[in-house]
């Protein structure tokens, strides 16, 4: 499994902007194969951060992810929506357990 968390961040005045872009990117997303779990955040203590998590099943449904239109769209709004800082990390992991 493959986990991808980070952040980043846009101008809180942005946001009903980036709102119609963000939820396009979610809905393309969550239909891919592979795409267990895929959510933007707004950070409640933070204006302007975006708490990203995405879970794939692997690392294929990954790759396939970056080639999707979707997300070229949503990379090409950035400069528009003012959207910068972009910290992501990728985790691979076992499956999850309830805690």
């Amino acid at each position: 499994m493959i986990v991808v968390l980070g952040t980043v961040r846009l101008p809180p005045e942005r946001f009903d902007d980036a709102r119609s872009a963000m939820l396009r990117m979610i809905e393309g997303s969550r239909a891919e194969a592979g795409c267990l779990e895929y959510a933007y955040s707004f950070d409640v203590a933070d204006p302007g951060l975006v708490r990203v998590t995405e879970i794939w099943h692997d690392r294929a449904a990954l790759d396939r992810h970056f080639a999707a239109p979707h997300l070229a769209e949503w990379r090409a709004s950035w400069g528009d929506l003012q959207i910068g800082e972009r910290q992501l990390r990728l985790y691979e992991c076992a499956e999850g357990t309830p805690v």
